[in-house]
């Protein structure tokens, strides 16, 4: 369930101070699905949750010292485990999608929302992160009429030639099937 203010009930919430208002009169209408791992490829750690809200551990790993000063942010991360967590309510605009279009319509931020799955473009999702992101995909479409299932994409469709995420890895196929699915 998602809360009038846009906070996401089951999701542990982790505010990130990467956010903004949504420009006057915004329509959420568009659900971005993107992948991350920090460091790439690994796991766990808590990095992630670090990164979105400014607080990352430069000694940790040596690829932090390329992203410490980047300031991102999604609605929400899914972890491996099926875990999720909020950092910006769906009534803000994260800051997810950088330089991007949609359908003609620059600056997808605006009026979007923008979910990390941790994973890469090359390693198989967990059946976890499946059923968490169809669960929550039907309740932003019930909450967001405007989201229609033609109006989910990947980073990599709103950004090409800059980004590959959600990945090859990715099943919409399956992940389709499931959002289809009545809640059990």
């Amino acid at each position: 369930m998602i809360t009038s203010d846009g906070w996401h009930v089951d999701s542990e919430r982790c505010p990130s101070p990467n956010a903004d208002a949504r420009p006057a009169g915004e329509e959420i209408s568009l659900l971005v699905i993107h992948n991350i791992s920090l460091p790439p490829g690994q796991y766990g750690g808590g990095h992630i949750k670090d990164f979105f809200c400014n607080r990352l551990a430069l000694a940790a790993d040596p690829y932090f010292a390329g992203i410490a000063d980047l300031k991102v942010s999604a609605h929400l991360l899914i972890e491996r485990s099926g875990k999720s967590i909020q950092f910006v309510s769906f009534a803000e605009r994260a800051w997810h999608a950088g330089v991007s279009s949609f359908a003609k319509r620059s600056a997808c931020n605006d009026f979007s929302v923008g979910i990390e799955l941790e994973g890469t473009d090359i390693d198989p999702y967990t059946d976890t992160q499946y059923l968490c992101l169809a669960r929550i995909t039907r309740e932003l479409m019930t909450a967001y009429p405007a989201i229609g299932l033609e109006r989910i994409v990947g980073h990599a469709d709103i950004a090409p030639g800059r980004k590959t995420d959600p990945g090859i890895a990715f099943d919409w196929h399956r992940y389709f099937e499931l959002v289809a699915q009545e809640t059990p």
